[in-house]
């Protein structure tokens, strides 16, 4: 079974910048599209970010032109350049790689952005 990490979230004041990782304990080319979510207190977990393994990539509205999804194959690892963060940023952010409609999670990295 894989398993998946996050890593890089922290506390940034506005207008900064975070990259976080998910790094895959195996290969990342078994997953049909992987993707970045986050769910902000007394919300539900939304989309931030997506990109399939034919590097097709979408995003939130909210994020457009502000952040970056891209994978690396060979780490096995896909990342979310974040700039320009806003306070409503804030959450935890959650890798997630699908195969075939099976999800797979990771344990969440906290994201705090400070007005």
């Amino acid at each position: 079974q894989v398993q998946l990490v996050e890593s890089g979230g922290g506390l940034v004041q506005g207008g900064g910048s975070l990259r976080l990782s998910c790094a895959a304990s195996k290969s990342i080319l078994r997953f049909n599209d992987m993707g970045w979510y986050r769910q902000a207190p007394g919300k539900q977990r939304e989309l931030v970010a997506g990109i399939t393994s034919g590097g097709w990539i979408n995003y939130a509205d909210s994020v457009k032109g502000r952040f970056t999804i891209s994978r690396d194959n060979v780490k096995n690892t896909v990342y979310l350049q974040m700039n320009s963060l806003k306070p409503e940023d804030t959450g935890v952010y959650y890798c997630k790689g699908t195969w075939y409609g099976v999800h797979t999670w990771g344990q969440g990295t906290q994201v705090t952005v400070s007005s």
